[in-house]
Parts: structure tokens; C-alpha cells; sequence
């Protein structure tokens, strides 16, 4: 069964209790697809900001499980006021796009989602562990960033299928790919066509 229907979704804010899956799946997802060589995917360095993200207000994951296998992930966390999301962006923003106060922007930070159950019929694993994700969210929008030249710009136009839109560049840490920066404003499920 590789039905993303068939998954059972679990929403926790209890980091420690799933650190070493959300590890696991890192280095299996990565390594598949030739990203483990890339200092910025080191485990320590992911395992580094897991933990920076996981200790800020209203942090939390969902995971999902066929039976007892686990076959992703999806965590994000709110923007705060004081929030360095916006600041490594290559074109400036105006202020009242960026200005954060904590319950505007949900920024959603690693979805992951292990081979057997990648591309899957229906809604797609990805997208049901990002929309469980955001379905309980009281943000009025959400962002991400996305590397555009992986596979070929595919992944990027998934995003935009879920109704995100590009904002610009940026490259949040010195040893990070240049990302594209999507949001999608208004928070809620865009409709389906």
C-alpha cells in the first residue's frame, strides 16, 4: 500500500520523542538523491537547526506512519516578531510584507517523505502531511523555501501547485543553496481545479 490515504497522521510539538526519525529520514532522503555530499545536509548541522527550530513558540511536526513504518515528515514554526526569516533576501522587501508578530507567517521548515511513498496517487503524501500540517495553523499565510534547481525545477512547481507564490532569493546560511521563497497567502487550501 503506497496510498497516501492509507497513512495515519500524527501532530506532535515533542521533538525529542521523534529527534532520531526526523534524523533517519534526513540521511535516507538525502543520500537517495545525492544531497548527503553537501556539507549544508551534514546531520549534525541539520541536527543543529531541528533544534533551533524546535525550541521557538509554537514549533510542531506531523508525521506519517503506514502501520507501524514511518513515511515522512513535514515541521515547521511560526515567524516571530523577531524572526531573521526575511533578512538574507536578495531583493528587499517592503516592511509590511516582512514585519512578523508571531501569529502572521507559519514558515514551514523540511518536508520529507521517504522513496516507497514518493509520488504517490491521490492527494500525495507530501501534500497531505503539508496540509494536515497547516489545517489547525491560526497564521494567515505560510512560507518555505525551495531550491529551484533541484530536479529540474520540479519541486518548485509543486509548490506553486499548492498555491505558493516565488518572492525572491535567499540564502539563509553561508553554506546554503540559494533558495527560492515562496508564500502563500491566504494560509487556506488553495481550490482545486
Amino acid at each position: 500500500m503506497t496510498e497516501a490515504a492509507a497513512l495515519t497522521l500524527v501532530r506532535t510539538s515533542e521533538v525529542e520523542t521523534y529527534r532520531q526519525l526526523f534524523l533517519d529520514i534526513h540521511v535516507e532522503v538525502r543520500t537517495e538523491v545525492g544531497l548527503m555530499e553537501d556539507p549544508f545536509n551534514a546531520v549534525d548541522l541539520f541536527d543543529e537547526r531541528l533544534t533551533r527550530y524546535a525550541s521557538r513558540d509554537g514549533w510542531e511536526a506531523v508525521i506519517g506512519y503506514n502501520g507501524e513504518e514511518p513515511v515522512g515528515y513535514v515541521f515547521g514554526v511560526p515567524l516571530g516578531p523577531d524572526s531573521l526569516w526575511w533578512s538574507s533576501m536578495r531583493q528587499p522587501a517592503p516592511e509590511d510584507f516582512t514585519q512578523e508578530t508571531g501569529s502572521r507567517t507559519f514558515a514551514v521548515n523540511e518536508i520529507l517523505v521517504r522513496k516507497r511513498w514518493r509520488g504517490t496517487a491521490g492527494a500525495g503524501t507530501s501534500r497531505v502531511l503539508h496540509e494536515t500540517l497547516l489545517a489547525e495553523r491560526m497564521e494567515k499565510r505560510a512560507t518555505l523555501l525551495v531550491d529551484p534547481t533541484r530536479s529540474d525545477g520540479r519541486l518548485k512547481a509543486v509548490y506553486e501547485s499548492w498555491g505558493y507564490q516565488d518572492v525572491g532569493e535567499q540564502q539563509p546560511f553561508s553554506n546554503s543553496p540559494v533558495f527560492a521563497t515562496m508564500v502563500r497567502d491566504p494560509l487556506s487550501v488553495p481550490t482545486e481545479t
